[in-house]
């Protein structure tokens, strides 16, 4: 499987800088849509340090389970950490919970969860070459050979941002006093 090294940093740049942070705010409700691709915020234990480490990634929601897939494979330090301790908190665009992670083996169920990640991913799977909705099956099974495909079951809810004692409402009450203020200056002036 090719390394991408300089994809993978572009990915690294824009994840520390701009998705973690925004989910980390909850809003991340603002930034997923077809296009831009249906995006959770991963938190894994580091299996060196033992520190939490965030990372976002496309996901699937099928049956209660949620699946991810790590795209640039078993290189992904995410994927390492859920190799050594298979737990992660799952934060979703609407809420959070803690889970049990499971790297799924069967052939049929990688390349029908895979198929389904990638038309969640929007534009991200177009990036590596794959166009889900036309992708056959051994041209996927090949792409998704080395990637991990893992599905995380919920064991505990975690409140989410906007849930009683969450700060979500912050953000929100800022952007409507702005919304006021404009409304009223349009008004005015």
């Amino acid at each position: 499987m090719p390394t991408y090294r300089g994809l993978r940093q572009a990915f690294r740049l824009l994840n520390h800088w701009f998705m973690i942070p925004v989910f980390r705010s909850g809003l991340g409700t603002a930034v997923v849509s077809p296009f831009a691709g249906y995006i959770m915020l991963l938190s894994t234990i580091g299996h060196k340090t033992g520190r939490l480490r965030w990372t976002p990634v496309n996901y699937a929601l099928i049956d209660g389970d949620v699946y991810c897939i790590a795209g640039f494979g078993e290189v992904a330090h995410w994927a390492r950490n859920l190799a050594a301790i298979p737990e992660a908190e799952v934060q979703l665009p609407a809420g959070r919970f803690w889970g049990r992670v499971q790297v799924l083996t069967e052939e049929a169920d990688r390349l029908l969860i895979g198929r389904q990640i990638l038309k969640n991913a929007g534009f991200a799977g177009f990036v590596f070459g794959f166009n889900a909705f036309t992708i056959t099956d051994e041209k996927l099974a090949r792409g998704i050979a080395d990637a991990p495909v893992l599905r995380i079951t919920p064991s505990r809810v975690i409140s989410g941002t906007f849930d009683p004692g969450g700060r979500g409402w912050i953000g929100l009450t800022v952007a409507w006093l702005v919304l006021l203020a404009l409304l009223v200056l349009l008004v005015a002036g």
